[in-house]
């Protein structure tokens, strides 16, 4: 049963009891992150999710930890570019442990100078370690060409220049600014009592008294650019794509049938041709991501240096085929019921269902059933999915690069008309 309650301070709070299940999951969500942040504090909103595990008024991080363990649990977090989230799971029986464990550290972190420099040290290495991965690198820079200097294309890890300067004053002024009641949404699922889970909510997360802080930042404008970054690698990295559909975009439906077709499966058009069919990439597929505002469409390939332009122009060919023949009713089928299994799949995970209704009623504001999502995805027609090929692919494209070649030579693709 799904409910939807508001705590003292205007915090919104979801919930779903799973009967079945043995499990809890909560989830914290702040609807702020990377592109939140000024160009001179990039990386706050990430540096402020390690800080909360580093010491609270009555927990050291090493307390944490071990109660953590104790109760078979899971305590984590996780920034993306408009949301920080902090997350508990454990087993029914240990939701007030779980809860005060949560609440302990997104209320009560002191913010330790010492760990703070120590906690430099750690991010500095996950920085080094994500460039020392091509096939995560690309799309930091790939988000650099897209959206140029607008916040959403900064790294959500920030800069190491910027690491090295923040203070504790620059963390909590942002927390200040950002980590007000309004702006949260907890979100709780699995074997729960729903006004038990609201009782001790409200009197841990409902105690938060916090004025409302900065104004959230404007749309951002897609850029149709080429750019690339020379590394001694074996292969040359690349993502190409088009602006997208924002989350509550009528035709968001659509787009995943468009981009199922086009390359997030084994079955799709991009896997057959260029890996199955020509030999040409190990790794392609492709990926619709939405924000608030905007999204992007995009194709990420992995390939031989010599192989660069030719898996291009397929890319350019298979994002033409989409505009200009309606697809088969046997690929939209396919499509639909690959969505929708792993759409139902999902939800046998408390932390998948956590996640799917925090996010709907931050986009959205309600909550939407497994039975009107699968009907939304059954009333699509073949129609809709080549005119949104037509709207999207007609767009300015961006391309970026990563590897042992220059640009010279490349073709731009700055629209496919």
């Amino acid at each position: 049963m799904f409910r939807k309650d508001i705590l003292d301070n205007a915090i919104r709070v979801v919930s779903e009891v799973v009967p079945a299940s043995h499990s809890v999951s909560i989830g914290v969500w702040v609807m702020a992150g990377s592109r939140d942040e000024s160009y001179e504090k990039n990386g706050t909103s990430h540096f402020i999710e390690h800080m909360f595990f580093k010491g609270t008024e009555r927990r050291t991080a090493k307390d944490i930890a071990i109660e953590v363990d104790s109760i078979g649990g899971e305590l984590n977090a996780f920034t993306s570019r408009e949301e920080t989230t902090f997350y508990a799971r454990s087993l029914d029986e240990h939701l007030p442990v779980a809860l005060d464990l949560l609440s302990d550290i997104f209320l009560h972190s002191v913010f330790d100078p010492q760990e703070i420099e120590k906690e430099k040290r750690i991010i500095l290495e996950e920085i080094k370690m994500v460039e020392d991965t091509p096939d995560d690198y690309i799309h930091d820079l790939y988000y650099k060409t897209a959206w140029e200097d607008n916040p959403l294309g900064q790294p959500v890890l920030g800069r190491r220049e910027i690491i090295e300067s923040l203070k504790r004053d620059d963390l909590i002024e942002y927390i200040n600014g950002s980590y007000y009641p309004e702006n949260i949404v907890i979100s709780g699922t699995g074997n729960l009592n729903q006004d038990e889970f609201l009782r001790l909510l409200n009197k841990t997360f409902g105690k938060l008294n916090r004025g409302k802080g900065h104004s959230r930042n404007t749309r951002p404008r897609f850029i149709g650019k080429v750019s690339g970054k020379r590394k001694k690698l074996e292969s040359v990295h690349l993502c190409l794509g088009v602006e997208g559909l924002k989350h509550t975009d009528e035709d968001r439906y659509g787009l995943l049938i468009l981009n199922s077709i086009l390359g997030s499966s084994v079955s799709s058009r991009l896997f057959q041709e260029i890996r199955e069919k020509r030999g040409l990439a190990y790794s392609i597929y492709s990926y619709a991501i939405s924000y608030r505002d905007t999204g992007m469409l995009t194709a990420y390939a992995a390939t031989d240096r010599t192989k660069v332009n030719e898996v291009i122009s397929l890319i350019l060919s298979e994002f033409e085929n989409l505009r200009g023949k309606v697809p088969g009713n046997g690929e939209i089928t396919k499509a639909k019921e690959q969505i929708k299994g792993n759409f139902i799949l999902s939800l046998e995970s408390t932390i998948n269902k956590m996640t799917l209704i925090a996010r709907q009623e931050i986009y959205f504001n309600r909550n939407f059933t497994p039975e009107e999502i699968i009907h939304n995805i059954d009333s699509v027609t073949s129609d809709q999915v080549q005119r949104l090929a037509q709207n999207l692919f007609r767009k300015d494209i961006a391309l970026t690069t990563l590897g042992p070649i220059s640009l010279k030579g490349i073709p731009v693709p700055t629209n496919i008309c």
